[in-house]
């Protein structure tokens, strides 16, 4: 029996099977992609942890160079409290995956510590994660052998304005950071302001983004949100 291709069925079933047929072919080059992103996704990280760090990497080097500095049997995970979580591993944790997840209390969120050595000094990365104006915000912050003292960060963002709150990531801005402290010497944190009246060369005050207000604000949130756990788990360690 000859087919009708003016038919409506004909019509219908030849979409049918171009649906399944293309929806085959999309499925399948995801899953092909899928183990290519997640491991981009995993190089990615570690440049940004070594890049807190101030080591430049690229996709070529950042796994050696990850493996040379980074102490792996040393870093750990921390509750929201401070305190040790037995048995979790500190670059399995997704610190923005879990801050996205509603269905997450804070006592169950996650605060990864990666522990370094570099030229013969103890540094300690920290990762931060929170919300600027157009979404989530991110970033690592490196903190001197004195486990208090921040030596250096990068952060990052998804969607921030070009020229105002996406500036979080240039150097200028991040450098600010650098020689801040999270604690005093008693090993109790103290909290920072992002100001915009030209006072951030005061200790625990931080200049921000010039028509980046929200994002700046971003950034001192997290900021001080995830540094007090830090904080509590250094003045427990140095004690």
């Amino acid at each position: 029996m000859a087919i009708n291709k003016e038919s409506n069925a004909y019509t219908v079933g030849f979409a049918v099977v171009l649906v399944v047929v293309v929806g085959s072919i999309l499925a399948s080059l995801s899953l092909g992609l899928k183990d290519k992103q997640n491991a981009n996704g995993i190089v990615k990280k570690k440049m940004d942890i070594l890049s807190a760090m101030g080591v430049v990497s690229d996709r070529k080097t950042a796994e050696k160079l990850y493996a040379d500095y980074i102490v792996e049997e040393q870093s750990v995970v921390l509750n929201n409290t401070g305190a040790v979580v037995d048995g979790a591993i500190a670059f399995n944790i997704d610190i923005r995956k879990e801050y996205k997840d509603k269905t997450l209390t804070e006592a169950e969120k996650s605060y990864p510590v990666f522990v370094a050595n570099k030229e013969g000094k103890t540094i300690y990365i920290l990762p931060v994660v929170g919300k600027g104006l157009w979404g989530p915000i991110w970033g690592y912050v490196s903190i001197g052998e004195d486990m208090k003292t921040i030596d250096g960060a990068s952060f990052g963002h998804q969607g921030e304005t070009p020229g105002l709150g996406a500036e979080i990531t240039q150097p200028f801005f991040v450098n600010r950071w650098i020689k801040e402290t999270i604690s005093n010497d008693a090993g109790d944190f103290e909290p920072f302001e992002i100001v915009k009246d030209g006072s951030g060369a005061n200790p625990k005050k931080v200049d921000g983004i010039t028509g980046g207000t929200i994002t700046s604000k971003g950034v001192e949130e997290m900021m001080n949100r995830c540094m007090a756990v830090y904080a509590n788990y250094f003045k427990t360690k140095k004690s």
